[in-house]
């Protein structure tokens, strides 16, 4: 099978292994799995992620790799991830550019970096580390935060750029994180994706987000809601500027049946089209 990934996918969750192994394969082009989800050998999840890597190209996506953190790299976590990598050989392995660990207690939340020349440095050792462990390259998704650091000496699109540049990392660019981070922090997202190297955009993630209950009028990335049409504009203005790359819908509470999303990757594939038309004229 073809492990390169093009077109359009979904991530995979639980609840749609029986309908996915029972749909046509043509229905979605790639899926994107948890890598935590599958680092314990044995049982159902494998066993059904098996037969899913059969039918489809892989990407592997985690949530624990604590890139930005103090805490040394978990060299057990890098071997699981490895290991999972060997069985499934995904077209890419990503997290998040964030930490989610401190003095050894797991966070279980993707939480902000200040963005100055000590992180970046920091960040950069870790990542040579990681892809030297993992035998390939490291692409990582800008997070959606909802704070700044006082003494910040650049911005998120500057840092990602200086840490492709030292490093050769790739980058997965959460589409929706952009627009919930513009409206939190004031950015202006186009000027966002103008600062990124294109060539470094390997993968793009749309979702959801929700407004906070709290009153604090600040966008909270939920990941368990549709779409939002400013979404799907700033999703074709990242068309223009990266190109057709691959593109999914990330949906992680309150999960429809498949048909659904499938009908919601059919507006980005859509979108898609219309722009490389538009493109063409």
């Amino acid at each position: 099978m073809n492990r390169t990934l093009h077109g359009f996918g979904l991530g995979l969750r639980p609840q749609q292994y029986d309908a996915l192994l029972s749909a046509d394969a043509s229905v979605v082009d790639w899926l994107e799995i948890v890598s935590e989800n599958y680092l314990i050998e044995g049982g159902r999840p494998l066993a059904m992620l098996d037969q899913i890597a059969e039918r489809w190209p892989l990407a592997m996506h985690g949530v624990a790799l604590n890139i930005g953190g103090s805490d040394p790299l978990d060299r057990n976590y890098l071997h699981a991830l490895a290991t999972l990598a060997k069985r499934v050989r995904p077209a890419l392995i990503s997290d998040h550019l964030c930490w989610t660990r401190h003095n050894d207690v797991q966070l279980h939340d993707l939480l902000p970096l200040a963005y100055d020349q000590d992180s970046l440095r920091h960040v950069a050792a870790r990542v040579h580390q990681v892809q030297d462990a993992l035998g390939t390259q490291l692409v990582l998704e800008n997070v959606s935060s909802y704070l700044r650091f006082a003494n910040d000496t650049m911005d998120e699109a500057g840092f990602l750029s200086a840490l492709v540049a030292e490093t050769g990392c790739g980058l997965l660019l959460d589409v929706n994180n952009v627009y919930v981070n513009a409206h939190n922090h004031g950015i202006n997202a186009l000027a966002y994706l103008d600062a990124l190297p294109a060539h470094a955009v390997k993968q793009l993630h749309l979702a959801g987000h929700g407004i906070d209950a709290l009153g604090s009028g600040l966008l909270i990335d939920t990941h368990d809601a549709p779409v939002c049409a400013e979404v799907w504009a700033l999703y074709a203005q990242a068309l223009r500027r990266f190109g057709e790359v691959p593109a999914m819908i990330e949906r992680d509470d309150h999960i429809p049946p498949l048909q659904e999303l499938l009908d919601e990757l059919g507006i980005a594939r859509r979108i898609a089209a219309e722009t490389r038309l538009e493109l063409a004229a």
